[in-house]
């Protein structure tokens, strides 16, 4: 994708997004609602007429050859596209059938999907009566009916309990490794940290970073140390305490200080002492490594849960 753009009046929901997704891999698309990520599946997936830029989904052109690229993609968006009246059996054989299947091809597709589903006891149940994983689990089952080669995933898991997603996690892990390409949107920095080869960033309809997600996090630097205050209003005391061992300025976030440390060894001994002869009491104090929040929340400063609307 090189220089996407789409717009809704005054609106820019995407603007000069562009990235690259390498064959057999998984790029997260990260961001919070409202981001642009929606719009970005939907022109990749020829849903959408982008206002300009150049989309290539396998060598094909997305705008210029639209029906020949349908033919090589899958696609999960947000919202369940299976028929609640239809039982999951019938639904994959419609699937396979507007596929242009024979209809006993579409049904031998349909019983190998419900089986690598785990939905085999339930494939004869009307969809209605389905939990929200296993639902889930069939609209991915749907958009494999015809073993594309590239699966677009738009926050597959946004709902779920954790059991439900840690299951779609693991079917994904396995597609992946079978030699499916996958691009993945999520505001779950836990799900791409865990997925994805590469992750970009993107907020307010850019992309502010890319990278491994090793490599997002080292740009924070070394590792963060956190100190639970007994006394929030000491705050002050502990950010001058603290600042020497800092190598930025210490920040406050919900009653904590918060700051990247020079060097790791002997750094929570240091900081306990700093703070004690300063007269700080601690409650906690510990130290890790930087996470995707802390990239997510450093690259545009706000949480990617934070909610938003998108065009």
């Amino acid at each position: 994708m090189r220089g996407l753009v789409k717009t809704y009046g005054e609106v820019r929901a995407v603007d000069g997004v562009s990235f690259d997704v390498e064959r057999g891999t998984v790029l997260g698309l990260l961001g919070p609602n409202g981001a642009g990520k929606t719009t970005t599946v939907r022109a990749l997936t020829t849903l959408l007429a982008p206002d300009a830029g150049e989309i290539l989904v396998d060598g094909i052109d997305a705008v210029a050859d639209a029906p020949t690229l349908r033919q090589h993609i899958g696609l999960a968006g947000q919202n369940a596209s299976v028929d609640e009246s239809l039982t999951g059996a019938e639904n994959l054989v419609m699937f396979g059938r507007l596929y242009g299947m024979p209809r006993a091809k579409a049904k031998a597709r349909a019983e190998e999907l419900l089986a690598q589903f785990s939905l085999s006891d339930a494939a004869k149940r009307p969809v209605k009566n389905y939990s929200g994983g296993m639902r889930r689990r069939l609209d991915l089952a749907a958009s494999l009916v015809a073993k594309p080669p590239i699966l677009f995933l738009d926050e597959p898991t946004t709902g779920l309990d954790p059991r439900s997603r840690l299951e779609l996690w693991e079917v994904i892990e396995t597609l992946v490794g079978e030699g499916t390409t996958v691009l993945l949107t999520t505001q779950y920095l836990d799900e791409a940290d865990r997925l994805a080869d590469r992750i970009a960033v993107i907020d307010r309809g850019h992309v502010i970073a890319e990278g491994t997600s090793d490599e997002l996090k080292a740009r924070l630097g070394g590792e963060r140390l956190v100190v639970m205050l007994e006394d929030a209003q000491a705050a002050p005391a502990a950010i001058e305490a603290l600042g020497p061992m800092a190598a930025e300025p210490p920040v406050v976030e919900d009653g904590a200080v918060k700051l990247t440390v020079r060097q790791r060894t002997g750094a929570i001994v240091e900081a306990v002492r700093r703070l004690d002869e300063a007269g700080v009491g601690v409650d906690d104090v510990g130290l890790h490594r930087p996470t995707l929040d802390d990239v997510f929340l450093a690259l545009t400063g706000h949480a990617a849960e934070e909610e938003e609307t998108e065009a």
